[in-house]
């Protein structure tokens, strides 16, 4: 099924079947399992089901391909996509050709699978893990397993019992190509999932740590707070689950238009009738970064615009109030990975 979704501010959209979202249009952050994004122009997004989506802000268009052939998810391949190992799933839309094709062509065929071959095969030639196919499968077999035990708290003994690939140390491989341990995925899901059983359902706090293997519920309140800075309680006390609160949307207004020329917290402030260190604090409770971390993605998502154009770098410096070329070159290599002239070079390739 696909529709276009005019999505509420800060409504909870729970993901009931295997799901691709496009972003058409908009500006700020998207929630997903309690983590903001920013980053996500320019990319197909693919969630699961049981995982949830918010927009922080009241200006998004989305066009959404809900898939309704279970059929299709029986293919290990197609996995990728779906089960990811972070809360965002995607492939970057502009690197590919065949996506845009059937986006913008055949969007209302009938035969929606062609969009999950076109994107399988495009996540698989992105290669983020810069893994082989084999290796991609032993890790995504190891995130199968994690998503079937993460409430029981193995051990690494009972861990290397549970899976057996041929050859394959799948502990060293997860480590080494994606950067986690298997415990900490495991215990990365079973924070994520309590998360949701405390926001989402009216259950006692006890009866969520019994269910997810703690014995003792002061301990699970411990770990909780140590992981996430608040009780259990106050989290769910906390989280916004369909507050209409205009404090992001007309934030974000402000970084959209002035972020070129202020870079100054005190001027977001005044704006915003706080105190620098009321807005600092609401900013980082509720989208977990600083407001100098918004004002550098906003400056770095702008640069990359213009740098898409022929506009000289030059220019674009001046553009986004950099004095010297060079400080915009050091600016955009530290934080973009690349200098300007490599990002535009990569960008027509």
């Amino acid at each position: 099924m696909i529709n276009k979704l005019l999505p509420e501010l800060n409504k909870v959209y729970q993901i009931k079947r295997y799901t691709l979202l496009h972003i058409l249009g908009g500006s700020g952050g998207i929630e997903v399992d309690f983590k903001v994004h920013h980053d996500w122009r320019d990319k197909l997004i693919f969630l699961d089901k049981g995982q949830y989506i918010k927009f922080l802000s009241d200006n998004f268009v989305v066009r959404r391909i809900e898939f309704e052939d279970e059929n299709i998810f029986r293919n290990q391949e197609v996995r990728v996509l779906f089960k990811h190992l972070v809360s965002l799933g995607y492939i970057n839309f502009s690197d590919c050709e065949n996506c845009q094709k059937y986006l913008n062509g055949t969007v209302f065929s009938d035969k929606l699978s062609d969009i999950i071959d076109v994107s399988t095969t495009q996540w698989f030639w992105q290669n983020p893990f810069h893994s082989n196919k084999d290796e991609y499968h032993i890790i995504f077999d190891v995130k199968d397993m994690v998503d079937a035990n993460f409430k029981y708290h193995l051990s690494n003994e009972k861990i290397s019992k549970v899976i057996n690939f041929q050859g394959y140390d799948a502990h060293a491989l997860l480590k080494t190509k994606v950067g986690v341990s298997i415990k900490s995925l495991m215990a990365y899901k079973r924070l994520l999932e309590s998360k949701k059983e405390i926001v989402f359902t009216d259950k006692n706090i006890n009866e969520i740590a019994y269910e997810f293997g703690f014995k003792d519920p002061a301990y699970f309140n411990r770990v909780f707070k140590k992981n996430v800075g608040k009780s259990p309680l106050e989290f769910r006390n906390d989280f916004e689950f369909e507050n209409r609160d205009s404090f992001l949307p007309e934030l974000y207004h402000l970084l959209e238009k002035h972020h070129k020329e202020q870079r100054n917290l005190p001027f977001y402030a005044n704006e915003m009738h706080l105190s620098v260190k009321s807005l600092s604090k609401k900013v980082k409770d509720k989208l977990n970064v600083t407001l100098s971390q918004l004002i550098r993605q906003e400056l770095i998502k702008t640069a990359k615009l213009l740098l898409h154009t022929d506009i000289p770098i030059k220019e674009i410096a001046f553009q986004l109030g950099f004095e010297e070329t060079n400080h915009f070159s050091s600016f955009f290599k530290h934080y973009a990975n690349q200098t300007p002239t490599e990002f535009r070079q990569s960008a027509h390739l």
